[in-house]
């Protein structure tokens, strides 16, 4: 599939969507930004759209005329059902719908590993974690995600438009715990991944997880590399020195025994 020129990039002001604000022009593309919160830096801020994804006449003018969207929209960890409800699973929907409508055939939904955070994390020669691992959401946010996954199902099977969702691990600069040494997506590689999703030739609703390539990888990358994506990034420079200020991890930890980490105890220890 050729490169999509236009783009809508949902999300634009959060975390990494700034952060793929910055990198995937180099690839092309031109992107129509769209954020609840007004995108205030940069040369594309001027012709940003601040709306909601409840807004549904903004969102389908948005979408009118791109030729794929990247949907990163929505709220990035853990909160109350209801506000998950509004941002990420209404949100969602009104995304799918806004794209239906205007005859946009190409979606990129940011899923996440929360996804399935109650998987047991690998230890030892345990092998990878497959794509086709049962979901076990650890959160409403990772419920939100299982949604959303289901979501694009239904859409290109009734709808065909074509979606791929990547669950992502943990995509910054660089990674702050050792825990993310398993989970990080580079933002280079993250713009590649992307890139992929965005480019490859797929039919129907495709799974992927989304890491760079790490030497202490959780989860397995072929799915994400059939789509094209080549990672060049390994968070292991950075393991000295998180596991000296941090330790190593304690499998009798509850925030270390499974893939969603502290998403996954009682009650969740990001809170803290």
């Amino acid at each position: 599939m050729p490169a999509p020129r236009t783009v809508l990039l949902t999300g634009a002001a959060g975390g990494m969507g700034t952060l793929m604000r910055g990198l995937l022009p180099s690839f092309g593309y031109d992107l129509r930004l769209f954020d609840a919160r007004p995108v205030e830096d940069g040369p594309d801020a001027a012709t940003a759209i601040t709306a909601d994804l409840a807004d549904r006449d903004a969102l389908r003018e948005a979408v009118r005329g791109v030729d794929a969207i990247l949907h990163l929209a929505g709220i990035s960890m853990e909160s109350d059902f209801d506000r998950i409800l509004r941002a990420n699973i209404e949100g969602t929907y009104h995304l799918y719908e806004a794209a239906r409508e205007e005859g946009v055939r190409r979606v990129v939904f940011a899923s996440s590993n929360h996804a399935v955070g109650f998987t047991p994390r690998p230890r030892g020669d345990d092998p990878l974690i497959p794509i086709t691992a049962p979901r076990r959401p650890d959160t409403f946010y990772g419920l939100s995600k299982s949604f959303g996954e289901d979501l694009a199902q239904l859409y290109a099977d009734r709808h065909g438009i074509d979606t791929v969702s990547v669950r992502i691990g943990s995509c910054f600069a660089e990674p702050s715990t050792v825990r993310m040494l398993s989970v990080w997506l580079s933002p280079a590689d993250g713009a590649r991944l992307l890139h992929a999703a965005l480019t490859a030739e797929v039919s129907g609703h495709t799974v992927v997880y989304g890491s760079s390539a790490n030497t202490r990888l959780w989860w397995d990358l072929a799915p994400a590399r059939a789509l094209g994506y080549e990672p060049q990034d390994d968070s292991e420079p950075f393991a000295a020195a998180l596991i000296a200020e941090q330790g190593e991890l304690d499998p009798g930890n509850p925030a270390h025994a499974n893939l969603g980490g502290a998403f996954c105890t009682d009650p969740p220890l990001w809170r803290h």
